[in-house]
């Protein structure tokens, strides 16, 4: 799931009032699919939209950095956009301080990997957009920056593992 409207970037910006209004949403939605655990990027917007379900599930959230979003660039860029789509076709694209798509899929799809290892069968995960559209991308590789355009706050997408296959299904955009 991608975390509910926020005001801002950096790891510390809270939910906005909306984004609030949205966690509580994504509660009603999401208690009824049986969710055990629940696994979220440190940054608190991701952590306050998942924490209403988790506090209604008498679940603890499980903190886990790899599923921090991952940085594109580290200084500004005007062109910002056409660069994040070129990471979507050119998955080693590293921009300074940055960090290419291949690696911030790899440390997303980790967590993923380890969690199937696990006796659990529905785990939330919460992170950020860009993380989240690498990690779709790696079970389908059709999905790019048009997909990431699409997102919205907040954003989940269920994956299921069955019988050897993947299947991919959007369950609800803001």
């Amino acid at each position: 799931m991608r975390h509910c409207q926020a005001v801002g970037q950096e790891p510390n910006a809270p939910l906005t009032s909306e984004g609030d209004l949205q966690a509580i949403a994504l509660t009603d939605l999401l208690f009824g699919f049986g969710i055990e655990r629940v696994i979220s990027s440190p940054f608190m917007r991701a952590y306050q939209s998942i924490a209403p379900l988790a506090e209604r599930l008498s679940l603890s959230i499980d903190i886990d950095n790899r599923l921090s979003e991952r940085v594109l660039c580290a200084t500004p860029l005007a062109d910002w956009r056409e660069r994040l789509a070129e990471s979507f076709t050119n998955l080693d694209l590293y921009l300074d301080g940055g960090e290419s798509s291949r690696g911030a899929m790899a440390r997303g799809i980790a967590v993923i990997d380890e969690v199937l290892q696990q006796e659990t069968s529905t785990i939330a995960i919460v992170t950020h957009g860009n993380l989240m559209a690498l990690i779709l991308k790696h079970f389908d590789d059709r999905i790019g920056y048009a997909e990431w355009e699409k997102l919205s706050n907040p954003d989940v997408y269920r994956i299921q593992f069955l019988n050897g296959e993947t299947h991919i299904k959007r369950m609800i955009c803001a």
